[in-house]
């Protein structure tokens, strides 16, 4: 009767410990062999301490973009609208480089200095996202690089391709 009992308490201990055991064998980079990492093309960006997109599988998670004129780091003209298309519009350029597109952004997630912009915002960022939407996410912040109105994270759903590259 021992033997009955030990033997579903071993295999229950057994697949409990399996998964942790499995976990500590593994190398702690497997994570990042996985994924790859694309780091700035911009001049003004390449010392920075961040990857301009990685790619994990399917998706490509953009940092966050702010308003930031290429090749400078100085924000565009024009408040939070003129910051709000800048900051789109190098979303926009990292994505195709990337091989994908604004259409293929399945999630945002928008920082602003002052949340009485959001509705000036939700008009630039109208122009250039069309329904379906996005999910997303707004929030507001107590400051953000280079003293920048808006900053916006984009994730894009682009499946790898024989050629391992996006689908555009």
């Amino acid at each position: 009767m021992n033997s009955n009992r030990v033997t579903p308490v071993a295999a229950l201990l057994a697949s409990l410990l399996l998964p942790v055991v499995a976990c500590a064998a593994s190398p702690t980079s497997q994570a990042a062999a996985h994924a790859k990492f694309y780091p700035s093309t911009d001049p003004a960006l390449k010392s920075m301490p961040f990857s301009e997109a990685v790619r994990a599988g399917d998706l490509l998670i953009v940092s966050g973009e702010i308003g930031a004129l290429p090749g400078k780091m100085t924000l565009a003209p024009g408040g939070i609208t003129g910051e709000s298309r800048q900051t789109i519009e190098n979303v926009r350029g990292i994505l195709q480089r990337h091989g994908a597109s604004l259409a293929d952004v399945v999630q945002c997630t928008v920082f602003l200095a002052d949340m009485k912009d959001w509705p000036a915002f939700n008009t630039v960022y109208r122009d250039y996202f069309k329904a379906p939407f996005p999910a997303r996410s707004a929030t507001g912040s107590t400051g953000l690089a280079l003293g920048a109105r808006v900053e916006l994270q984009c994730t894009a759903y682009v499946p790898v391709t024989a050629n391992g590259h996006g689908n555009q």
